[in-house]
């Protein structure tokens, strides 16, 4: 059975909706999390677009950030467009439906290809990118299985576990996240791969287009490989290895985790046989997976991942606080960071200030580029 997709598509966000936020979140130290606490303090993006310079002043930059032109984003909107992909913001009702629930959402993706099958029920498959070729052949296998079970199959088109989960689904419908831009095909061996996945399914990008893909972005875009999925299945996987992060991510998302399990003397089979010690749902053929995601069956959290703090985006609403507050706050706060990561909750429970101060004041210290949020609800100054 193939995954059931429209291939129509119909933005509910208006052309300057979508304009304004890829201005935002394309603007000098503008990421997730300050995008989403920007927008609720200052009440909604225009708005934010307004006040950001002023605001990361307050956080001891000597001059405003820097604003995305409204040209630059008009013009990565008719790149994307000329290549027949759309720019989609999160409030857009075409938004993937399960990415919007993570807390970390991309406030803006662009997509090639069938959006729609962005929303069917889908699985993404991670592993090595240097698999053996019984791990290619199982990956590739189960893919394929999945797709006729009806799931559209996500991954990141790396070379190894990625591409032959790409090459097992694509007939049916398979889903490939880049960590580069939209236009950016990476590695450049899978330039036909990526062809045919625009044509039966979707490519997806956060960066902008032309970017190049660097060692950072490959852990942003493995939250969205498991925020677009039920349940993500690893199949080889060194312990210190990017599959075993977006497991990682999964379980933090709340999502189901598989794992394939492996010869103990080969290094790839180190993170599965891991995930698998830890409660994460064991893989000997398509069955498992398709069961488990159909009887609602969640994987056992046994803390094998520090979870991150559902609060360190969910800003929820600001609570305006004096002017005389924060300004004494901004002194006492930044004398509390250093280059040692502190939590935001250490933060507030000895500062004494409340969380919305908190959260300005470190809002404001994040534009002017002074701090930089880590894994854990963790900040530090930047030395």
């Amino acid at each position: 059975m193939k995954p059931q997709v429209e291939k129509s598509l119909s933005l509910s966000a208006t052309e300057e909706e979508r304009i304004s936020w890829l201005q935002l979140y394309r603007s000098e130290n503008v990421g997730v999390r300050a995008f989403y606490a920007l927008t609720q303090l200052c009440g909604s993006v225009d708005a934010a677009l307004q006040q950001a310079g002023e605001i990361s002043l307050r956080g001891g930059k000597k001059r405003p950030i820097k604003i995305a032109p409204r040209a630059e984003a008009e013009r990565e909107m008719a790149a994307a467009t000329r290549i027949g992909a759309h720019v989609i913001i999160r409030s857009d009702a075409a938004y993937p439906r399960l990415l919007a629930e993570i807390h970390d959402a991309p406030p803006v993706i662009t997509v090639r290809g069938n959006v729609k099958s962005l929303s069917a029920e889908t699985v993404a498959m991670v592993g090595a990118r240097n698999a053996s070729l019984a791990g290619l052949r199982l990956a590739e296998s189960l893919a394929a299985e999945l797709g006729r079970e009806g799931f559209i199959v996500a991954s990141g088109m790396a070379r190894g576990i990625d591409t032959a989960a790409h090459r097992g689904s694509v007939a049916s419908g398979t889903v490939a996240v880049l960590a580069g831009g939209i236009d950016n095909i990476y590695p450049p061996e899978n330039a036909r791969l990526y062809q045919e996945i625009a044509e039966k399914g979707a490519i997806v990008a956060e960066l902008p287009y032309g970017a190049v893909p660097r060692a950072q972005h490959f852990p942003q875009r493995n939250r969205i490989i498991a925020g677009l999925a039920r349940g993500t299945v690893v199949v080889e996987a060194t312990l210190r290895s990017g599959s075993l992060i977006t497991a990682r991510l999964a379980l933090e998302q709340g999502r189901d985790v598989f794992a394939v399990p492996g010869s103990p003397a080969d290094p790839r089979s180190e993170g599965p046989n891991h995930l698998l010690k830890q409660g994460a749902t064991l893989v000997t053929g398509v069955s498992d997976i398709v069961q488990a995601l159909r009887s609602g069956f969640r994987s056992a959290d046994t803390g094998l991942f520090e979870k991150e703090k559902d609060t360190q985006y969910g800003f929820g609403r600001f609570n305006p606080p004096a002017k005389e507050e924060l300004e004494r706050a901004r002194g006492e706060i930044v004398s509390m960071l250093s280059s040692v990561p502190i939590t935001i909750d250490a933060l507030v429970q000895h500062s004494g200030f409340s969380a919305s101060v908190i959260q300005i004041v470190l809002l404001e210290l994040e534009l002017a580029g002074r701090i930089e949020h880590l894994p854990g609800g963790r900040v530090a100054l930047i030395a």
